[in-house]
């Protein structure tokens, strides 16, 4: 059997072409007319591809590899060998980003997994949906009675789009999802197994049992989200459920009842958001951290992984540990904690 190619470059992509697409600076005299067909890791590199490197760790990969072109800083420009160009940028990973966009564009942006055009006949589309021009919907997905969902959105085999939810134009639905109770912006790209719009976990406790609380509210994911496979975002209960533009949420994240995440988060795998709490823009929070619920955390902030966080945090604070303190301090206990255990003061 010949091997599987699952991702195909453009063609005919020169050093020239991947200057102007990274905003680089390539040496005097550097031929712009070589080609450059694909990218591969320093170690594996052979001419015609592109590499970059940013870490220390990686110097003895750099000094033996054989890349047509290395994106570097001004700095670290010197270690690149002779026979492949430095191209130096104040930000080589994000550069590569920038060049691999170009060279391999889909793999920006999932696409059909059934090479479909159009609706699939095995795809049970309620005639009261309305979908615009270009919605490409695979087998086995069901989209429910006055659903909405616009232009170049691509809908993955055995999702469900449930009654009168709207999705926005070009966005991608990954297989198995199920999306209920919820308003979706454009270029919001969900991955397979997500659930977005379930109940969320409402409940008030008594001796005669949990009475639930129903859940009316929404979920709203603003334009360019990205949600990582499996994750699951519920519904509000009497408020929505808010994400916020250009957040990106990774794999097997909890997102509660009536959170709001602001603009251009960063949510790592395994993080647990509880009900009502508040993040305000480009916060971060690690993998497995926990956060309570009724909180704000303030704009900028930085939480470490597997912290716990049990109270308000304050705008650009470093946190880590359970109960999370600032970072210097968690670090400071654990240096006091390591010379106690060997019996040191």
């Amino acid at each position: 059997m010949s091997e599987p190619i699952f991702w195909r470059g453009i063609l005919n992509a020169t050093l020239g072409d991947v200057v102007a697409w990274t905003y680089t600076k390539a040496p005097p005299g550097a031929m712009l007319s070589t080609p450059v067909h694909w990218i591969a890791p320093l170690e594996d590199a052979e001419p015609g591809t592109l590499v970059f490197f940013d870490h220390p760790k990686y110097q003895d990969a750099l000094a033996t590899t054989r890349a047509t072109a290395c994106l570097v800083t001004q700095r670290n420009a010197a270690l690149v060998p002779p026979g492949t160009v430095a191209l130096v940028t104040e930000s080589p990973s994000r550069a590569f980003a920038l060049a691999l966009a170009k060279l391999c564009p889909a793999s920006l942006q999932p696409g059909s997994l059934f090479g479909s055009t159009g609706i699939s006949p095995g795809a049970s589309v309620h005639p009261d949906a309305r979908l615009e021009p270009d919605v490409i919907v695979d087998p086995g997905a069901v989209i429910g009675p006055r659903a909405e969902i616009g232009a170049g959105t691509t809908i993955g085999p055995n999702a469900v789009i449930g009654p009168d939810v709207c999705l926005g134009r070009n966005c991608s639905v990954g297989a198995q999802v199920t999306i209920i109770h919820a308003l979706i912006g454009n270029r919001v790209i969900i991955h397979p197994g997500v659930r977005i719009g379930q109940d969320g976990f409402g409940f008030v406790p008594g001796r005669q049992g949990h009475l639930k609380v129903p859940q009316i509210g929404r979920v709203i994911i603003q334009d360019d989200v990205e949600i990582g496979a499996n994750t699951t975002i519920d519904r509000g209960s009497t408020r929505d459920t808010v994400i916020g533009e250009g957040a990106k949420i990774d794999n097997l994240v909890q997102i509660a009842h009536n959170v709001t995440i602001g603009r251009s988060c960063l949510i790592v795998s395994q993080v647990g958001i509880s009900g009502s709490t508040e993040l305000g823009d480009f916060v971060a929070a690690g993998g497995q951290a926990g956060i309570a619920g009724h909180l704000k955390i303030g704009a900028g902030a930085e939480i470490a992984a597997q912290s716990g966080v049990i109270a308000d945090v304050p705008a650009k604070a470093r946190l880590g540990g359970t109960p999370a303190q600032p970072f210097r301090r968690w670090l400071r206990a654990h240096v006091v904690l390591d010379r106690l255990a060997r019996g040191k003061r």
